[in-house]
């Protein structure tokens, strides 16, 4: 209400503040464009913690003057950083939406994408490669085993199959792939034939500072939360906003493991 004087008179002169509700916020979140693997749309919205294994250090010592493949390389963000260590680099992505991405970002680094349906046959001959590296992309050990060179090396780091289970449980919803951890895979990359060299767990934590960004990431990651969305999931998100407004956190966890082996 806003109270105007003139002369001797109030005029009271009502005001309609049009307010926004969360619905309409989350549904914006959901809509917005997500290409590749960039997450910079929620940039300042998402506090993580990191592995204490380099991931991307590791990888850059192995692949000086080697030929190399990436498995599972998203939209190429990441390997960006790698390919012109390389001595020639190449790239596999079974996401379709991903594939043009991925060729348009790494072409300038002379690196070749193969757009694949299944990482179960690789489109390359026997013991064509150095190095095979593959973050967060599933695996045929005995494949990558075929590709590589003797003496090559897979290096892979993994999310865990309790990767949030924490917010599993509060959207009750189950991972596809419980059993998917360091022992489980490490049997069945020595299984293919490798000796392993190094492998590590890690335990961390993701926080989302407001209830979009989670939002954003699930629209992003579908795999995460079968058949999400604002309006199939709103009772969840608003259990959600009344944690952020009593002035709890939206903290979930996080697993990673990494290993190293040698054909």
């Amino acid at each position: 209400m806003l109270f105007i004087l003139l002369g001797n008179y109030i005029i009271f002169k009502k005001i309609t503040v049009n307010k926004v509700s969360n619905k309409e916020t989350w549904k914006k979140d959901e809509s917005a464009t997500f290409e590749g693997w960039d997450f910079s749309y929620t940039k300042n919205r998402v506090k993580q913690s990191y592995p204490d294994f380099d991931y991307i250090e590791k990888a850059k010592r192995l692949i000086k003057d080697k030929i190399i493949l990436d498995m599972g390389t998203g939209g190429g963000e990441l390997f960006s950083e790698i390919a012109p260590i390389a001595k020639k680099a190449y790239a596999t992505e079974t996401y379709k939406p991903n594939i043009e991405i991925a060729k348009k970002n790494l072409k300038k680094f002379g690196v070749e994408v193969f757009g694949i349906h299944s990482q179960n046959k690789l489109p390359f001959e026997d013991r064509f490669f150095d190095v095979v590296l593959n973050k967060h992309e599933y695996f045929n050990s005995s494949e990558v085993f075929r590709v590589l060179k003797k003496g090559g090396i897979f290096l892979t780091q993994q999310v865990g199959g309790d990767d949030l289970s924490d917010l599993h449980d509060f959207f009750d919803s189950q991972s596809k792939h419980p059993y998917w951890n360091l022992i489980f895979a490490s049997e069945k990359i020595k299984k293919a034939g490798f000796e392993i060299l190094e492998e590590k767990n890690w335990i961390g934590k993701t926080e989302f500072l407001d209830v979009g960004a989670l939002v954003y990431t699930l629209k992003a990651i579908p795999w995460i939360i079968d058949g999400f969305s604002v309006d199939t999931h709103y009772n969840y998100l608003k259990r959600l906003q009344k944690k952020l407004d009593g002035g709890k956190k939206l903290i979930f966890t996080r697993t990673r493991f990494l290993i190293m082996a040698r054909k």
